[in-house]
């Protein structure tokens, strides 16, 4: 699995990109989430590419982004992460969250901590989360579906 920042060649696989009804409560999908990435200069559309297959798609987000949910300067938000729903269950998003760590300290070497909020009823997520690091620390937030897990992996 490699990891890439969206640019145009990528456009069919995002187009092609499938979230269930279900995934889509908790995430966006990746054509919204790189038009945003478009407008601001903060946002990062990442893609984690199986083969010639894109299998994960998640932002990173700098600056105001991540404020909300951390008061370290040197954090970046992970946000809108999701896999494919024909892919699901494979391990891609594990794999994916394996290699994050490595992608953030190359491509975002200023950056110390990697936050994200997860919605309490995503239940499959938070484990998910768990077993790749990341730490709930007791934080919580509201969000516009409901109470948010804040998440930190630190580097």
């Amino acid at each position: 699995m490699q990891l890439y920042t969206y640019d145009d060649r990528f456009k069919n696989e995002v187009e092609a990109y499938e979230l269930s009804e279900e995934q889509l409560r908790y995430t966006g999908h990746p054509k919204d989430c790189i038009k945003l990435s478009e407008e601001d200069s903060n946002r990062y559309s990442i893609l984690a590419m199986e083969e010639d297959e894109l299998v994960t798609f998640f932002v990173l987000h700098k600056n105001e982004g991540v404020k909300p949910y951390s008061t370290n300067n040197n954090s970046i938000l992970l946000r809108a992460f999701s896999t494919d729903f024909r892919f699901q269950g494979r391990g891609y998003a594990k794999k994916a969250l394996t290699l994050l760590p490595e992608f953030v300290k190359e491509n975002f070497s200023e950056t110390n901590e990697i936050v994200l909020a997860v919605n309490l009823q995503n239940e499959p997520a938070q484990r998910l989360y768990k077993k790749c690091g990341f730490v709930d620390e007791g934080v919580r937030k509201m969000g516009k579906k409901g109470e948010l897990i804040i998440m930190s992996y630190y580097l």
